[in-house]
């Protein structure tokens, strides 16, 4: 029955791009969701959906992508070289992702994020 399950690795492995971008969406939804059953609130599956299509749409392609780009910038694992690439990840990819996340999801009063009744 758990026979799948050792197949995960070789898949992994085979299809990097569609288990990043699957693996973000999973992520982001459920983490999406979890955040709205500790706050206690009823849970609001249109706002976790758009989570997901952000992160399926954009942040798990990009994401893959930027990564692979700055090891082919910058390849090794030299201290050096590893620092270059966080900080090249901070500065320049942090703030695209970031507005890609606000981008994709609207404007809080549009949407109705939980907490923008407090804005």
């Amino acid at each position: 029955m758990w026979g799948w399950w050792r197949e995960v690795p070789r898949i992994v492995q085979r299809y990097p791009w569609p288990t990043n971008v699957l693996l973000y969406g999973v992520l982001y939804s459920s983490g999406d969701a979890l955040q709205q059953l500790a706050r206690g609130c009823e849970p609001d599956w249109q706002q976790t959906r758009r989570v997901a299509t952000v992160a399926i749409g954009f942040h798990g392609n990009f994401n893959y992508m930027w990564m692979q780009l700055l090891e082919r910038a910058l390849p090794g694992r030299a201290p050096r070289t590893v620092l270059t690439k966080l900080l090249c990840d901070q500065l320049l990819g942090g703030p695209i992702a970031l507005s890609g996340f606000y981008i994709g999801e609207g404007s809080p009063g549009r949407t109705g994020w939980a907490g923008s009744e407090n804005m």
